[in-house]
């Protein structure tokens, strides 16, 4: 057997860490959020739509910028002043008395986010050996989707036992000790020569990879909004069961199966994902009952563990060290439409036909990004993934999609 490069070491594991307790903060207040607008702020589906969209708002503006300050000042500032601003953004919900308020903190929050994920993200691949970047991928979104799946569990517990307020208090204080851990975290920014030229904001190498994850997350960004609000017409008094079982499937799939984006390819693990995803939103839609919403779930878990690996991959397959930030960037910036927008549009469709008709749109969606995939748009897609002994034999391979 060909010896493989060391992934899990320290300053892997310490980014990771961070970003665990960082995306827990965002978790928290995804169950919270909806029943803060439709409650006290007196709002409907649309309203919920906009105040979950509005994160997305500032994240893509500032995004593109991300990406290009990551390659030239260095991944380790983002993260940690990324981590403070969502931490102040959270703490403002305290003072939102209307929706207008409300999205101004969101999008406040928007811009810490897109500086955190953009830093961290290009991180996670600085310190990957090239032969196992989809496993780290995969690693590193255990962190993202587990804390987006258990943090809704402990907003529901906080907000049971207190209140609103303490959830938004509970939220900034994990935001803030995500940038506590960032600040021991070591700078990766490779050493280019700045003469090479600029990063692009917007990466071509990176736009048809993220339309398609745009398409495949937008169900999740439905999941998330409409779910805590679904559970109450099929029996359910909550749904913090149902986000814990996505976030132990997410954290299962994603460590057992950490290294079949790289084994299998772009194009047969983004198959298993966008099929997955749609199938497990068209059970939830279809099966208006307890076991329909867990089976989906079940299914849709399985798609979403493999969605941003493979895409991700796809993205930084034949792209120079100098544009990695670039390109984490403009991937990331699709992730953002996908909550912001795909909230907006599910928002919409879920005012029109109801929840179970926001979870078919979000299904729909997710079958037009296989169709794309298929279509060969990326022509990177058809490439076979390079086996691991090629990483041996050769001193500077190029990684595989």
């Amino acid at each position: 057997m060909p010896s493989r490069a060391r992934l899990l070491t320290p300053a892997f594991l310490l980014i990771t860490s961070a970003g665990a307790l960082y995306f827990l903060a965002l978790g928290t207040t995804l169950p919270v959020l909806p029943r803060f607008v439709e409650g006290p702020l007196d709002g409907n589906g649309v309203s919920v739509g906009i105040a979950v969209g509005a994160f997305a708002v500032g994240a893509v503006v500032l995004r593109p910028y991300a990406g290009r300050l990551g390659d030239r000042i260095g991944r380790k500032p983002l993260v940690v002043g990324g981590a403070c601003v969502v931490a102040v953004s959270t703490l403002l919900y305290l003072f939102a008395t209307s929706l207008g308020l409300l999205v101004g903190a969101r999008i406040l929050g928007g811009i810490g986010e897109a500086a955190f994920f953009v830093g961290a993200g290009t991180m996670i691949t600085d310190l990957a050996p090239v032969d196992r970047r989809g496993e780290a991928i995969s690693y590193w979104s255990v962190a993202v989707y587990s804390g987006l799946a258990f943090g809704p569990v402990l907003g529901e517990i906080v907000l049971d036992a207190a209140d609103y307020d303490t959830v938004w208090v509970v939220a900034a204080a994990l935001a803030a000790a995500a940038a506590f851990l960032a600040t021991f975290t070591l700078e990766t920014r490779p050493d280019v020569d700045p003469a090479a030229g600029k990063s692009p904001l917007i990466n071509r190498e990176a736009l048809a990879p993220g339309v398609i994850l745009f398409l495949g997350l937008c169900g999740l960004a439905g999941f998330t909004a409409f779910v805590p609000l679904y559970v109450s017409s099929i029996g359910l008094d909550n749904s913090r069961l149902v986000f814990l079982l996505y976030g132990c499937l997410i954290l299962v799939i994603r460590i057992f199966g950490a290294r079949l984006p790289d084994r299998l390819g772009a194009l047969r693990a983004g198959t298993m994902a966008l099929g997955a995803g749609a199938a497990g939103l068209l059970i939830m839609a279809a099966w208006a009952s307890v076991a329909g919403l867990v089976v989906g779930t079940i299914v849709f878990a399985f798609g979403m563990s493999f969605m941003y690996p493979s895409l991700l991959t796809l993205a930084l397959s034949d792209v120079d060290d100098a544009q990695r930030g670039s390109v984490v960037g403009t991937v990331s910036t699709f992730f953002d439409l996908s909550q912001g927008l795909g909230a907006l549009i599910l928002g919409g469709v879920q005012s029109v036909s109801g929840y179970r008709g926001a979870f078919a749109g979000g299904a729909v969606l997710a079958a037009i990004g296989l169709v794309l995939l298929w279509s060969g748009i990326d022509p990177r897609v058809r490439r076979r993934p390079v086996p691991a002994r090629a990483f041996v034999e050769m001193p500077e391979p190029e990684p595989g999609s």
